[in-house]
């Protein structure tokens, strides 16, 4: 089986053995850094530099549709701060809910 490098759903084959697939690798870098810094909101350029120092060819739309995705799956929040939106991992810090965030709803 060949890799399909951009999609989601890609697999990688080394020697063949199933690896992480990128986008594997792409979240635990994201997570990773949502969950050992000092910080527990963050902004998506400096979780970018963060993956990045990981896995330095990483593209800045790669990033951010795993962050989409976690936020979809409830891993990840998003977190507004009246002008800007941050990122979150969910338990980290002040929630959404806890601040009074709707997310842009009213």
């Amino acid at each position: 089986m060949g890799s399909f490098k951009g999609s989601w759903w890609h697999i990688i084959f080394n020697g063949g053995e199933s690896t992480m697939s990128r986008d594997e690798d792409i979240k635990q870098a994201i997570l990773d850094y949502g969950s050992k810094g000092a910080k527990t909101k963050f902004y998506f350029k400096d979780m970018l530099a963060g993956v990045k120092k990981v896995i330095p060819d990483a593209g800045a739309s790669e990033v951010k549709g795993v962050a989409s995705k976690l936020v979809a799956d409830g891993i990840m929040e998003y977190f507004s701060t009246g002008s800007s939106t941050m990122y979150g991992v969910k338990g980290r810090g002040i929630s959404a809910e806890e601040s009074g965030d709707t997310g842009g709803e009213n």
